[in-house]
């Protein structure tokens, strides 16, 4: 089995693994999580992999062939490490600013919307983004850059830790609790936590109000390594788990119009995806409770 197909079974079968699980807990099987959550979760999971990400690897595969035709692998036999690293860099960190970006500016905030208006944790919530969100998400085109570069056996197999680590963040299955249960584990714990993503950090994250003492809204950003989080100043660690998720305006247009934002656009005046800018705009500095006092 080559690489390639290994680096993308990976990732399929701990999606399908850890959603599973989640269905035979009863997560998918209430009224929080709607047929339009679905609908959203599948196309995104459909279209990312499959049309938004190869396209940008055809556009900048093309692009560097006609500006840059000496650089065609050039970095192939440079050391793991530093391939490692400049996945780190150019795709890990400038997605964390990327995401951090899309909770301060209001117009890609609704690009990144889709994210957060669902009421629940779970694997399917992964994907979720407009997708001109992932369109434009300059880690991807960076990483693109790093392949033509001679980096993409490398990215195989970055990608795949990647995803494996973003799926449980997102995951009802907690894996991280089993962490907090034994003190001899807490040097461990202490290294993991501000390291890579977990689903307590990550939680914190989709929590709907930093009132309840464990959520940060409007932190927690990091995707594959929280340390960005650390180094930033955007951590907040608690080992708990929020109770409520979602955002201030928790208004469900049609999938289409959460997907297809702008070119699709709300028929509703009070909804933020109504227009580009709207006079009802959600705040991404301030807090859930600044909208509801």
């Amino acid at each position: 089995m080559s690489p390639e197909i290994i680096g993308k079974l990976v990732p399929t079968v701990t999606l399908l693994f850890l959603g599973i699980l989640e269905a035979f807990s009863g997560l998918y099987f209430n009224d929080k999580r709607t047929r339009n959550d679905f609908t959203i979760e599948i196309v995104s999971v459909a279209t990312l992999p499959t049309l938004i990400q190869p396209s940008i690897f055809v556009i900048v595969f093309w692009l560097m062939a006609i500006f840059f035709p000496t650089y065609d692998a050039l970095f192939i036999d440079t050391s793991i490490w530093v391939q490692v690293t400049a996945f780190l860099i150019f795709d890990d960190m400038m997605q964390y600013w990327w995401h951090r970006l899309s909770h301060v500016n209001k117009t890609f905030w609704k690009l990144h919307r889709p994210h957060h208006v669902v009421e629940e944790m779970g694997v399917l919530v992964t994907y979720r983004n407009a997708m001109l969100y992932y369109a434009i998400m300059p880690g991807i085109w960076f990483s693109a850059v790093l392949i033509y570069l001679g980096m993409g056996q490398v990215y195989i197999v970055y990608l795949a830790v990647k995803l494996v680590i973003i799926l449980l963040a997102h995951s009802e299955t907690k894996w991280d609790q089993f962490l907090y249960k034994y003190k001899i584990l807490n040097p461990l714990t202490w290294i993991i936590e501000r390291t890579i993503s977990t689903p307590a950090t990550h939680f914190a994250h989709h929590g709907l109000t930093s009132e309840d003492g464990v959520s940060n809204p409007n932190g927690n950003y990091g995707n594959l390594l929280f340390f960005w989080d650390v180094l930033f100043g955007t951590a907040k660690i608690t080992r708990k788990y929020p109770k409520k998720f979602g955002a201030w305006n928790q208004m469900k247009e049609p999938w289409y119009v959460q997907l297809l934002f702008p070119f699709i656009r709300s028929k509703d005046p009070k909804s933020e995806l109504y227009s580009i800018k709207t006079t009802n705009d959600y705040d991404p500095s301030q807090d859930y409770n600044n909208y509801t006092k």
